[in-house]
């Protein structure tokens, strides 16, 4: 049986954020970054409250650790805000999320959770996970309960339009991810599917551009929405091998998540096309993204996807491999074990469409060094 269910309320356009007037004379308490916190942005977003009730934690990092996760809940456990609002990012919707989530469970009560993403990346506004990592292990743990979801997600184009070149291609690349493994994820629907192949198509027509001229307010809708609809596709139907090795080359080496996917996508791709169903899928999503003519064969359909994907790569300045990162051959020499055992034991690994054994992930490891 399969079950399709996303109770996240979505707000899209760049008058979405007219949706908060609604929470006026409530307490709200935003978590973000340092940066936004000092931003216009943040000035938008509480224009549209009463700025003498609104409270911000500034204190998030990328890959949220778990103490920063326990400081969130114990001001929230003080505070006690009627509103909570993730704005940002993946790192700081994913932190706000989880202490949402453990904080509804200590008792507190939170009327509405809401998710304001300034990139075009994660999904996290409406999907069910949160990733949150400890740094004494350099372990990323994602979190995955019906409970994370947000109430609201409200989806504004206009805050995406600063976002550095480098940052988009990564986002953007996140977003392709999520829809790919999603679609050929043994959690697949037809629901799930509808949802992927969306988000596919609007990658593959709209980040070059996103990149190439940042305030192209079309191009940066069509990304906003195409990220949010490829988490509804994952976080119905899972993920697969490129997240579960993509967690630890952020945990173990500080990549930034969005690029160690691009970096591992086509490898995982090649692995699990040696499954007939999945090499099906990647090759009927290559004909539906016109980048293979429908009368092609699956393995030449596979075949354009793997180009397309390289060559969008090159054209939005996706760093090749490891090595060009600079992160140094020795200290990825020395990650590697605990890298490959965590991947392992990395909760997205279940719906992979292969089943994947270590001396698979460490040949992908090394393709990509």
């Amino acid at each position: 049986m399969k079950r399709f269910w996303i109770p996240t309320r979505v707000y899209s356009g760049t008058d979405s954020l007219d949706q908060l007037e609604r929470y006026r004379g409530k307490d709200v308490w935003v978590v973000c970054d340092a940066f936004l916190a000092r931003s216009d942005a943040i000035t938008r977003l509480t224009a549209h409250l009463d700025a003498d009730r609104v409270s911000l934690f500034s204190d998030i990092m990328p890959d949220p650790p778990i103490t920063t996760v326990v400081a969130g809940i114990s001001l929230l456990q003080a505070i006690k805000p009627q509103v909570v609002i993730g704005f940002g990012g993946g790192s700081a919707i994913d932190a706000a999320k989880a202490m949402v989530f453990f904080g509804r469970k200590l008792g507190i009560t939170i009327e509405t959770f809401i998710a304001i993403p300034t990139t075009s990346g994660t999904g996290s506004d409406v999907s069910s996970a949160s990733v949150i990592s400890d740094p004494a292990l350099g372990v990323k743990y994602p979190l995955f309960d019906e409970g994370i979801y947000p109430d609201i997600a409200l989806l504004d184009p206009q805050l995406t339009v600063s976002v550095p070149q480098s940052v988009t291609a990564n986002t953007g690349m996140d977003v392709l991810t999520h829809a790919i493994e999603a679609y050929v994820s043994t959690g697949a629907s037809d629901f799930s599917d509808a949802l992927a192949e969306k988000a596919a198509q609007l990658v593959f027509h709209f980040l070059p551009a996103a990149c190439r001229k940042g305030d192209c307010l079309p191009s940066r809708e069509r990304m906003h929405n195409a990220a949010t609809l490829a988490g509804m596709a994952f976080s119905q139907a899972g993920l697969g091998m490129t997240h579960a090795i993509a967690h630890q080359f952020g945990g173990q080496l500080h990549v930034a998540h969005g690029l160690a996917n691009a970096l591992l996508l086509t490898e995982v791709i090649r692995f699990n096309s040696r499954d007939t169903r999945a090499t099906k899928k990647y090759a009927r999503l290559s004909r539906l993204c016109a980048l293979a003519p429908w009368q092609s064969d699956d393995r030449a359909a596979l075949q354009q996807l793997l180009n397309h994907i390289a060559q969008m790569k090159r054209e939005i300045g996706i760093a090749p491999s490891l090595s060009a990162l600079s992160l140094g051959s020795e200290k990825i020499r020395l990650a590697r074990p605990a890298m490959v055992s965590a991947a392992l034991h990395d909760a997205t690994l279940a719906t992979n469409p292969r089943p994947v054994a270590d001396r698979d992930i460490e040949a992908i490891i090394d393709a990509v060094v």
